[in-house]
């Protein structure tokens, strides 16, 4: 729905304060998600510019706010190093945006639904692991690991857990006080206390970490300087000394990589992730919203497509809707997509006039974030509902997550996938047809039900019923439920019917016949219900 410029304008004054608290959380993310992805810090500011300045605009949800987001740390990790400079990745990223933004234009935004739940809820928990993981040597300064992770797993562990055991005296321990203090300041933070009070809602967590982290190293630097962190675990944004020298950091995508074939992977891959991703996030944001708001799936993709040809071009990272700053800001009382734009203007002026301060932020504050943000996504009471949930939700989710690990993300959500349909074959392969058995005076009465869809998949349940089926029996068949009824199970009928006289089995039939193409009439009868009248 397009509103008039009234419509924002008579919510300026929830808008406004909601966009400064979606600023606070915004900023210091912006900020991990590029350390956690291996690229300049430089980069997550600048998607998130995008998200608020450019997207806020083009999208048609009020209330979802986008930015870089931790769900696509592992692939532009990755992928960054698989092609060998972030100017390559920037290449990819414009690609995805392109992608998506043909996803909107083929009215692809119903993806979403095809994807099931356990998958996906392992993919948020296998980026979890994968973020606390990585975090840990910045949480303790960790020198030998801050370099980066050598690649997306198994060195990545070695680095984090292994090498770590081994030289304990590398650890930095005012970078490991920070870290630790920080978790607890975000935990505290969301106790069920502090979210009654007030005045502490409207102070983010995340704001507060920050701001212990650089009171903590500058203290100590004044007065204990054996805890002070090392300058190379800090903030390393490059300094304007005016507004117009923005332009001269800014990092372009190199268009000669368009030779490479794995920038094209990279690119399908980054698509399609942030895609689902971003029709995960409005679905959540829908089910937020105090005004019960439905967003155009299909306009949301064309402008998170836009987002990022715009953000790959100016040297950001991939954006999609994230969750995390689009519930603080629905906490914070926003109210249309103007508090969007509000936390863009104030990223763009700490960009131009506070990234002297900025650089004062320790990189341990940051981990801190995102340990935390990994724990939110891969939570045990997450693991314990799975399991209450039953195998065809817990074999899923756990296999997705032990598959990502072990190989990446794209390989482990087609895994993930293939076993989530195994499943969902398996539940309809044992609903479309039922067997009962009851006795009567004339004998064993046997009644076999079709229902809805019967396709060949079921072929060999309904051979394995017709053999349950006794001699000198009664058998009605009853297809009044079912829509469809493939060929192949009504020649396993006529075959049955031919034969059961030989058994003296006697059998009815009740609505068999004619629906072998019912589908087609039905979707037939639906467009024509919907199509709309030419006036």
């Amino acid at each position: 729905m397009i509103h008039k410029a009234h419509y924002y304008f008579h919510h300026v004054k929830e808008d406004v304060p909601a966009g400064i608290v979606v600023f606070l959380v915004a900023l210091p993310l912006c900020l991990g998600i590029a350390l956690a992805s291996g690229a300049p810090l430089f980069s997550g500011l600048i998607a998130g510019l995008v998200g608020g300045l450019v997207v806020s605009w083009l999208s048609g949800s009020q209330l979802s706010v986008s930015g870089p987001a931790a769900g696509l740390t592992v692939i532009v990790f990755n992928a960054i190093q698989a092609l060998g400079s972030f100017q390559a990745f920037l290449v990819a990223c414009v690609l995805a945006g392109i992608l998506q933004l043909a996803l909107g234009f083929l009215k692809a935004g119903v993806i979403g639904a095809f994807f099931p739940s356990a998958v996906i809820k392992g993919m948020l928990a296998a980026i979890g692991l994968i973020l606390i993981i990585k975090q840990i040597p910045h949480a303790v300064g960790y020198d030998l690991s801050f370099e980066g992770d050598e690649s997306y797993m198994k060195e990545t562990a070695e680095s984090s857990f292994f090498e770590l055991f081994d030289s304990l005296h590398a650890i930095s321990l005012g970078a490991a006080v920070i870290s630790a203090v920080g978790l607890l300041i975000l935990i505290v933070w969301e106790l069920p206390w502090f979210k009654t009070q007030a005045l502490l809602k409207l102070i983010p967590g995340p704001l507060v970490t920050v701001v212990w982290g650089v009171c903590f190293n500058e203290f100590a630097a004044k007065f204990a300087p054996e805890w002070q962190v090392n300058p190379s675990h800090l903030v390393n944004l490059p300094v304007s000394e005016q507004p117009s020298d923005f332009f001269n950091h800014l990092v372009f995508p190199d268009f000669s990589c368009l030779s490479n074939p794995h920038v094209y992977v990279v690119a399908v891959t980054i698509a399609i992730i942030a895609s689902l991703e971003t029709l995960l996030s409005l679905e959540a944001v829908d089910k937020l919203d105090p005004l019960k708001r439905l967003t155009p799936t299909n306009r949301e993709l064309k402008a998170q497509g836009m987002g990022n040809i715009i953000s790959g071009l100016l040297g950001g990272l991939p954006i999609t809707a994230v969750i995390v700053r689009s519930s603080a800001n629905i906490n914070a009382g926003g109210k249309t997509s103007l508090s969007c734009f509000v936390h863009g203007v104030f990223l763009l002026i700490s960009v131009l006039f506070f990234a002297r301060f900025l650089n004062a932020i320790p990189l341990a504050c940051l981990a801190a974030i995102l340990l935390h943000t990994g724990y939110k996504l891969a939570k045990p009471s997450m693991f314990r509902d799975y399991y209450h949930k039953g195998l065809s939700q817990l074999v899923p989710f756990v296999i997705t997550i032990g598959a990502i690990l072990a190989t990446d993300l794209l390989k482990g959500m087609a895994i993930g996938m293939a076993i989530g349909l195994f499943f969902v074959i398996k539940a309809n392969y044992h609903a479309a047809i039922t067997l009962t058995k009851t006795l009567t005076k004339s004998g064993n009465h046997y009644l076999i039900t079709l229902n809805k869809d019967v396709s060949f998949l079921n072929k060999a349940l309904l051979r394995k019923f017709i053999l349950l089926v006794e001699e000198n029996s009664n058998v009605t068949i009853d297809a009044q439920k079912a829509q469809f009824i493939d060929h192949d199970i009504l020649e396993t009928i006529d075959d049955f019917l031919a034969s059961a006289p030989d058994n003296n089995i006697r059998v009815e039939t009740l609505d068999l016949y004619g629906k072998e193409k019912i589908k087609e009439h039905q979707e037939l009868v639906i467009l024509e219900e919907t199509a709309p009248v030419s006036r």
